[in-house]
């Protein structure tokens, strides 16, 4: 009997787009598993065909021949001693610069049709879970963005033999490959505009100088500060977070009443850079010149917006993860590395 509903239409099969594409069965199943030996123009053929015909795979049976989970774990790690539901995960999704990262991974992996899976690696628990995770085939492997620089996590993956790639160069050195900025550079292009705006008596927040992003900041600030004719650079470290950025311009100011300019080593911490030279009755940049680093959200919703090196988040991050699928694809790839270039945004604080 019916039901007086309209039949549902059946999905269309792979025998459907052979038959669209005039090809075998075979030659569609070889193209949609991404097996090699199959000539270009046919495979444009075939994929013509499936977008005609609207064709979905199925991707448990794809699996079981790629031996592939079409799957990619985003994993932020580092933090030990802080509790997953507490600080960890909320300086995590607190900072702009993570949902960039996210943003990045996820744009790159979507018209791909492979799917992102969260993961924290805070404490020696967690880093194993992601490991057995990785290990039982549950995702293909790891884009990972460590928050600590003697984080194990990096070696142990690397180490098993699993594939992953590091956003920002490792600390100490481990063969993997990995995506970074040009900090040096970035941290030049920041006192060289504060000297062409007139400053002399520039200083620097810093992030937490066991953090090699950091160390190479401080270092090419104060090397072109040197260059300048400026041989000594007060600094004051930080965290990354914007009340570290508060806590150390209060330290500058006690130290350096004098000072006329402010590199801060990202955008959080010349925030709270920002209003603590407010609270002091300090203007920016009339009596400060603030400059900060990545250009993230921080910065131009900071008042005045802020002058920033860039960082191109986004595009490191889908640089990332093309690196990581093409070590799944090859797992014989040597490692590499991709430096990124930094530029500078002028905006209204410097």
């Amino acid at each position: 009997m019916s039901d007086g509903r309209p039949p549902v239409p059946a999905s269309p099969t792979l025998e459907d787009v052979a038959r669209a594409a005039g090809v075998s069965r075979a030659t569609v199943s070889r193209v949609i598993n991404g097996i090699r030996n199959v000539d270009p123009a046919i495979q444009e053929t075939v994929r013509r065909a499936i977008a005609e015909t609207g064709y979905v795979p199925n991707r448990a049976a794809r699996s079981l021949v790629t031996r592939r989970a079409g799957a990619v774990a985003l994993v932020v790690s580092g933090a030990d001693g802080e509790s997953r539901e507490g600080p960890f995960h909320s300086k995590v999704f607190a900072d702009p610069f993570f949902g960039r990262v996210a943003s990045g991974v996820v744009g790159f992996l979507r018209p791909r049709g492979v799917h992102p899976i969260l993961m924290f690696a805070e404490d020696d628990e967690a880093r194993a879970q992601c490991i057995a995770y990785l290990r039982q085939g549950n995702a293909d492997g790891a884009v990972l963005v460590s928050t600590n620089a003697t984080d194990p996590l990096p070696g142990l993956l690397t180490g098993m033999g699993l594939p992953a790639v590091l956003f920002a160069r490792p600390s100490p050195p481990i063969p993997i490959s990995y995506v970074d900025v040009d900090h040096r550079t970035g941290a030049r292009l920041a006192a060289d505009h504060l000297v062409a705006a007139g400053r002399r008596r520039s200083a620097t927040i810093t992030g937490p100088l066991a953090v090699p992003a950091a160390q190479d900041r401080l270092s090419g600030f104060r090397d072109a500060m040197a260059a300048h004719g400026h041989p000594y650079v007060p600094c004051a470290e930080g965290d990354f977070t914007q009340d570290s950025g508060e806590h150390a311009m209060e330290r500058l100011l006690a130290e350096h009443p004098d000072l006329d300019g402010v590199f801060a080593a990202n955008d959080l911490m010349a925030k709270g850079a920002l209003l603590t030279l407010r609270h002091h009755g300090r203007r920016v940049p009339e009596d400060v010149a603030v400059v900060g680093f990545d250009d993230s959200s921080a910065a131009t919703a900071s008042r005045p917006p802020l002058t920033t090196v860039r960082h191109p988040v986004e595009d490191m991050a889908a640089e990332m993860t093309r690196l990581l699928l093409e070590h799944v694809e090859d797992p014989h790839r040597p490692v590499t590395s991709v430096i990124f270039e930094a530029s500078l945004v002028v905006r209204e604080s410097a």
